[in-house]
């Protein structure tokens, strides 16, 4: 074999596996890394929420110990201890593992698109750029959506933002805004969401939960309205703009679709179908895989064979898809019903199943227990058709 490992993909997922391979009791282990792009740019900005120090605290730029939400009847500015909010800038993720890559000579480094992987007796051969190399397992991280089937659901989550400054101090620096519903919700979820860097400078996203993208003249109109009526800012200079589109799906995504290949971070279901939160759940997978290949030898970490997080997510795309209850007000709910702490651990799928009981009770149940007869049933209606068609 040519390497221990090829990873396919330089983004997030694929540049914190390496990284954490190379922390690791496998540092000598030798990886080619194939990487689509050829030059480094801040394409975007990862947030999330984090107890204690995690592996990239060097290039955390912006960190809150308190949130704001904002409802047309409420609105709280919580402290989140022992949590912090923080910020990762694209490029000082991208600087930071080049530079620590560029002293380790077990790893290379190749720009190219894998064109594909093909399965050998032991290992795996992947082509790119015309020529063909082989590893003992090779980690896909390229995402390519799936045909959405019966009982699933396929929203996505796409905002643009701006990097404003102004010339009076308006923003509250030492809180974000996480989610601001004080805009109007046009039959799909809308919010606004604001980084404060200083108190002249921040970060207001224009955040979008739907089915179908929108045009950029609608983000910046959304921007326009939000910025004005909301934050009450009436001049102000725009530094940096950023658009991204995430997937909220619980379309199924082969986890192994080969015996010596995985995927990995989006590619591999780690964007959370409820929410979009991506950048903590990378680093859980590939801690996972780490240990798998340490344990055990290869990198497929035990998957348990019900997830309770990921049914509870298809209950609430099922309710946002077909409309029973706007978004807007459950996240409300949950939020104002709740201690913080206990929905942020909701969100990272930590909580026990009677936290999650207590969390329920705080919001709508009917619209809720019907979608979850809906998916249900239509899971099991194609899962009786496939059948037919076999049988």
């Amino acid at each position: 074999m040519d390497y221990d490992y090829i990873i396919a993909g330089a983004g997030a997922a694929g540049l914190s596996l390496a990284y954490h391979l190379g922390q690791s009791a496998l540092a000598e282990h030798s990886i080619l890394l194939i990487d689509p792009n050829q030059t480094r740019r801040n394409d975007r900005t990862w947030c999330f929420w984090e107890v204690g120090q995690g592996p990239f605290e060097a290039v955390v730029s912006r960190r809150w110990d308190h949130l704001w939400l904002y409802d047309e009847r409420w609105s709280e500015r919580l402290a989140i201890a022992p949590y912090q909010y923080k910020l990762i800038q694209g490029i000082d993720f991208y600087r930071f593992v080049d530079d620590w890559m560029a002293n380790r000579p077990q790893i290379t480094r190749i720009q190219g698109n894998v064109e594909r992987f093909v399965e050998l007796p032991d290992g795996v051969a992947v082509t790119a750029g015309g020529k063909t190399y082989t590893a003992r397992f090779g980690f896909n991280s390229v995402y390519r959506p799936a045909p959405v089937p019966p009982g699933y659901h396929a929203w996505l989550q796409h905002f643009k933002g701006w990097v404003i400054t102004t010339p009076q101090p308006v923003f509250d620096a030492e809180a974000a805004t996480f989610m601001d519903f004080r805009i109007p919700q046009v039959g799909d979820v809308r919010f606004g969401y604001v980084l404060p860097f200083d108190a002249h400078t921040a970060l207001v996203e224009y955040t979008i939960f739907s089915p179908q993208l929108v045009s950029q003249a609608e983000y910046e109109a959304g921007l326009q309205q939000y910025i004005a009526e909301q934050l009450g800012i009436d001049r102000y200079e725009i530094t940096h703009v950023e658009y991204g589109v995430i997937p909220m799906s619980d379309v199924p995504l082969p986890l192994r679709p080969s015996p010596h290949v995985l995927n990995i971070g989006t590619a591999g279901g780690m964007s959370k179908p409820s929410t979009g939160y991506t950048f903590q759940r990378i680093q859980w997978q590939t801690r996972q895989i780490v240990e798998s290949l340490i344990r055990d030898g290869h990198p497929f970490y035990p998957q348990p064979r019900f997830k309770r997080h990921a049914w509870m997510d298809s209950v609430l795309l099922n309710v946002l898809d077909a409309g029973r209850m706007p978004g807007h007000r459950f996240f409300a709910n949950l939020f104002r019903h709740n201690p913080i702490q206990r929905v942020l651990r909701f969100l990272d799928e930590e909580t026990t199943l009677a936290e999650d009981m207590a969390l329920m009770a705080t919001v709508e149940i009917m619209p809720f227990a019907i979608a979850a007869l809906a998916v249900a049933w239509g899971r099991m209606s194609a899962l009786g058709r496939r059948e037919l068609e076999m049988g």
